[in-house]
């Protein structure tokens, strides 16, 4: 996902899209750990969509 579409967001959406992430960054951890994890590179993609959304979320909150 692009840093625009995100920064279009309003933040209660940013917050549940966080939280989604966060639960999937989850069970990516427990699918790796059990080796059953098939797509590898979905841990780093979801890893820096929560990134990316934490520093939105930071950005606005200082400007505020």
């Amino acid at each position: 996902m692009k840093a625009e579409d995100l920064r279009q967001k309003s933040d209660d959406e940013l917050g549940a899209q966080l939280l989604d992430l966060k639960k999937e960054a989850f069970n990516l951890r427990f699918q790796k750990a059990s080796g059953q994890l098939e797509d590898v590179s979905r841990v780093r993609v979801v890893r820096r969509d929560i990134a990316r959304i934490k520093t939105i979320m930071t950005s606005r909150s200082a400007s505020a």
